[in-house]
């Protein structure tokens, strides 16, 4: 039994939730006249995003599905969309332990955002030219955004694309940029820009890229000054804001077993050639919440009847700050970096950790909670609790420290400098009085060091400023206090990196104390925990 459409009715007979819409229509009607184009093409839009176009598919709503475009893993597209009709099964992990399966059918087209390629270029030109086309959105990970590194230096591929034009981009952000080209020059057609990419002010990023991009080429003569006026005319070309969330973790062996188990065949996971891992089912958890600002000059799908809240840009930034901020991704990296230390290979298992759990509930209940602005549509208390005491430990979420360790040093000057800003906002509050966010922050620069807390090396996650990091904290050895120089000072004062400068509100000597602590030696780590926490 394969996952493919001729598969519908057997995948049907073992239990599995399969679409009941007319798929070849929706196709067919979707290539002619597109709505939307998603890019990114991994398990947070298979999962969620194109899930919720499923519904509206389903209950009649929408008759139109949406074509994904891969920017980064062109893989992606060869081995897990077209062997599969660009169909996903998605796994809902219940708390219970139980799963829910069903076939995710609403993407009609999956393509390469390759613009080096004619075929690729000429189909995506084709679809930004059709009036049709109300909406683009994006999870491409908040470095998709990026035409800079933390320094402010423009990398060199970008500077490539600055200087060869619209023609063939490489990057996410100017292959994007290119294509609202064509739709300016095809008939300066509306559109709304949507990045769905859990980071700080979304919409702000892709905005901001979309228009630096657009002024180099102005600049080199490549594109007509009307573009840019066109880019900035918000009744032409919107840039909502928006607040995702849902943990959709890498592809587990057990949830693999299962599939198996029930006799669908070839759902392997891959890794690709960009080392991606994915596979043709996404497991998920069933917790959700996507928060628009409502901002389309061309219409947009009635997604509203599908869970999506759509609102105005203060309200998403509430809500977005409260889960960035305070109410989960803190708390996620601060169990991550501790994790890998203490060797955990689950975050549900960190949450049966009498430690861990403390310090996840100091850092948002105590700390975060206080400097909150309630966004009214959904309820910070409320959200945080689900997130403590039914996300983090349900068990069944095949969720990694080492998966969220993932890229920290561009999360942290969002996931913890934004609550200390917000202190220093505060008259009644005094930032320099925090404990445990400083506690999270040495946590980090204890853990790369990549030595665990039984003194053991572990490997580090990826991270674009891994190398840097560690070159500034070289010399420094767990077990060794007396190896500590200062190494941490030119750290602690790096506003780019923490979102404040530490030593001006007066928690960098703080975080060093908490770091030598955390560097005494063997089980150093866990009497330092003991010490705050217990």
């Amino acid at each position: 039994m394969q996952l493919n459409v001729e598969s519908f009715k057997e995948l049907e007979s073992k239990g599995i939730k399969v679409p009941h819409f007319d798929y070849k229509s929706m196709v067919e009607k979707t290539k002619k006249d597109p709505v939307w184009v998603h890019f990114g093409a991994g398990n947070i839009f298979r999962g969620f995003i194109a899930n919720l176009q499923n519904t509206l598919l389903e209950d009649g709503t929408a008759d139109k599905g949406i074509i994904a475009a891969e920017t980064f893993d062109f893989d992606i597209i060869d081995k897990i969309y077209d062997p599969y009709d660009n169909l996903t099964l998605l796994v809902s992990l219940n708390a219970d332990g139980s799963t829910t399966n069903s076939v995710v059918a609403s993407i009609a087209e999956g393509i390469k955002a390759n613009l080096s390629d004619e075929k690729n270029k000429e189909r995506l030109t084709e679809i930004f030219e059709n009036p049709s086309l109300q909406m683009i959105s994006f999870t491409i990970t908040e470095k998709g955004y990026a035409l800079t590194n933390v320094n402010g230096d423009v990398f060199p591929f970008v500077t490539k694309d600055f200087d060869n034009g619209p023609k063939s981009p490489s990057h996410a952000m100017s292959v994007v940029t290119s294509l609202l080209y064509a739709r300016y020059q095809k008939g300066k057609y509306p559109l709304a820009v949507v990045s769905m990419d859990n980071c700080s002010h979304n919409g702000e990023k892709v905005e901001v890229s979309v228009k630096r991009i657009a002024k180099e080429w102005l600049d080199r003569g490549f594109v007509e000054a009307g573009f840019i006026d066109y880019l900035s005319d918000e009744s032409k070309i919107s840039f909502p804001w928006s607040m995702i969330d849902k943990i959709t973790p890498r592809p587990s062996e057990s949830v693999k077993k299962q599939l198996d188990e029930l006799g669908v065949e070839s759902m392997e996971p891959i890794v690709t050639s960009k080392n991606t891992f994915i596979a043709p089912y996404v497991n998920a958890e069933v917790p959700q919440y996507l928060v628009v600002e409502d901002k389309f000059p061309n219409g947009k799908p009635e997604l509203e009847k599908a869970g999506v809240y759509f609102t105005d840009r203060d309200t998403v930034n509430q809500t977005e700050t409260m889960k960035v901020t305070t109410c989960l991704n803190p708390l996620h990296t601060a169990l991550a970096v501790y994790g890998c230390i203490l060797g955990y290979d689950s975050i549900s298992a960190e949450m049966n950790d009498k430690e861990l759990k403390a310090l996840v509930g100091k850092i948002g209940y105590e700390e975060g909670m206080p400097v909150v602005v309630d966004p009214k549509i959904i309820s910070p208390k409320s959200f945080i609790k689900e997130v403590i005491e039914e996300r983090l430990p349900n068990p069944f979420i095949p969720d990694t420290p080492q998966r969220i360790a993932t890229d920290t040093s561009q999360k942290v000057a969002i996931r913890f400098g934004e609550t200390i800003k917000s202190y220093m906002k505060r008259d009644d509050l005094d930032s320099s009085k925090l404990t445990f966010i400083p506690l999270a922050l040495a946590g980090w620069l204890r853990y790369l060091l990549g030595v665990d807390d039984n003194m053991e090396s572990f490997e580090l996650s990826s991270d674009p400023m891994l190398e840097e990091m560690q070159a500034k904290l070289s010399g420094i050895k767990v077990g060794d206090q007396s190896s500590y120089k200062g190494q941490l000072k030119e750290i602690l004062s790096n506003e780019g990196l923490f979102g404040v400068d530490l030593k001006k509100v007066g928690l960098a000597d703080k975080v060093e104390g908490m770091f030598l602590e955390l560097i005494a030696g063997k089980n150093a780590v866990r009497d330092t925990l003991k010490k705050y926490l217990g």
